[in-house]
């Protein structure tokens, strides 16, 4: 199932999709831009943990001219840098090199310590989209991205969909896709990551607990490309749907 979460008439609540319109939690049916779009977290269970994964897949770390990592490289994320589908994302005026980075995320589902890899799936509820805007401008080393680099408020857009894990039979072979206005600029496939779900999950949960609603941001492939004030971006994850973003 799909589930959004919406704000519609002073009114913040969940929806489902229901034959390509909303189904809010009266029976009424809502059009996709009557809404105002919230990033899809669960309602009883907001993140305390944000975890992101820095080169995860091998043709970007190539890209940015780095040797693929020997284990995870990770970085935390404050929940204001959070934003929803079909929202704006500022462009600060004197940088000169913002990029998306499309990325599968994780949405866990029950208290996580200790998990072995074979358990791993058993402990996730759904997965959803994110755009993990970077300004490189800012970034001072690859491995220890700073505050301005990720953190920067409403940076990361998130949605459309909390898709549940029953409905995604293997995250680890999805199709992965970029356009910004209209032209594919991204493609990949999350079994190119270094690091799988089911490792980084036995990874992180064998130092810190994994509570429910906490995310794991996956990382992405390669193909980034600098955006501009007034660029249209959609990122598109197969069976999780498209989020769309414009650069301000």
């Amino acid at each position: 199932m799909k589930h959004a979460r919406i704000h519609l008439a002073g009114v913040t609540q969940d929806a489902i999709e229901r034959d390509g319109q909303l189904l809010l939690w009266d029976g009424r049916l809502a059009p996709f831009d009557a809404v105002t779009w919230l990033p899809p977290l669960a309602p009883v269970a907001q993140p305390r943990t944000i975890l992101a994964l820095g080169l995860n897949y091998a043709d970007h770390a190539k890209e940015l001219e780095f040797k693929a990592p020997q284990e995870p490289l990770v970085f935390l994320k404050g929940q204001s840098a959070l934003t929803g589908h079909r929202t704006t994302t500022k462009r600060p005026p004197d940088v000169q090199f913002m990029h998306y980075e499309c990325e599968l995320t994780v949405i866990i589902g029950r208290k996580a310590r200790n998990v072995k890899r074979d358990d791993a799936y058993a402990f996730i509820a759904g997965y959803t989209v994110a755009n993990d805007y970077a300004i490189r401008d800012y970034l001072e080393n690859w491995y220890r991205p700073n505050l301005r680099v990720k953190n920067r408020d409403a940076t990361t857009p998130l949605g459309p969909w909390r898709v549940d894990i029953a409905d995604v039979p293997n995250p680890m072979e999805l199709a992965l896709q970029t356009t910004v206005n209209g032209k594919v600029t991204q493609s990949g496939n999350t079994r190119d990551m270094i690091f799988d779900i089911p490792f980084l999950i036995e990874y992180f949960s064998s130092f810190m607990t994994l509570r429910p609603g906490d995310l794991i941001l996956t990382g992405t492939p390669d193909g980034v490309v600098d955006c501009r004030p007034g660029d249209v971006v959609v990122t598109q994850i197969e069976r999780l749907g498209a989020l769309m973003n414009t650069i301000e």
